[in-house]
């Protein structure tokens, strides 16, 4: 019998919007079977920013007991989605931090033909989303990843219609995450698990 998916979710969020799609989708992963491990990357601001910003210091608070990132969790992983707010088109410093200290497992080629994906969130419409998940694509070829977005695979994604990964706008906190972005975040997951699946069962044959 083949072992469970192996996924990793791996996520940077300051006031809460990628941690809740975060949680989706490892919710989502779980359901289609995957052993999930959801993991955030460690903060590198200063507290005084945090506590200066409610909604960032409740976030920080109710994500306390989420585990830190490590290269190792990468290691483990049969898939990973990363998931960033946009920070002018371009993903967190604190998720590139994290990716940054992946060269030595990328020098073994232990990050390579493992699937990834990703998601995101912006404040603005048209804020972004598009250019900050293909930044973070970059990081994928250089691994030799296997990239598997959601495309228009599920009509739901005519909905939400990010053919590059389940985003959201938050309008600065004022739209909540909604239905349209937890059944795309559930899409992506489900496809995530699906093809990395597959993958591992050609693998052990």
């Amino acid at each position: 019998m083949n072992t469970p998916v192996k996924l990793a979710v791996v996520y940077y969020s300051s006031t809460g919007t990628i941690a809740t799609i975060a949680q989706e989708i490892a919710q989502a992963a779980e359901k289609a079977g995957a052993e999930v491990r959801l993991l955030k990357a460690a903060e590198l601001a200063p507290q005084s920013a945090i506590d200066s910003n409610p909604a960032w210091a409740a976030n920080a608070a109710a994500t306390a007991d989420v585990a830190v990132a490590t290269p190792e969790d990468l290691d483990w992983a049969d898939a990973i989605i990363f998931g960033s707010p946009t920070r002018f088109g371009n993903i967190a410093a604190q998720l590139k931090q994290f990716i940054d200290t992946l060269g030595g497992l990328w020098a073994q080629g232990k990050l390579a033909d493992k699937v990834y994906s990703g998601f995101t969130s912006t404040a603005t419409t048209h804020g972004g989303q598009e250019s900050t998940l293909l930044a973070l694509y970059n990081s994928v070829h250089h691994f030799g990843g296997i990239l598997v977005t959601p495309g228009y695979t599920d009509p739901a994604k005519f909905a939400d219609g990010n053919p590059y990964g389940t985003s959201h706008v938050d309008a600065q906190g004022n739209n909540p995450v909604n239905d349209t972005t937890r059944t795309a975040a559930r899409v992506q997951a489900e496809r995530v698990v699906k093809v990395a699946a597959g993958l591992k069962a050609a693998a052990s044959a």
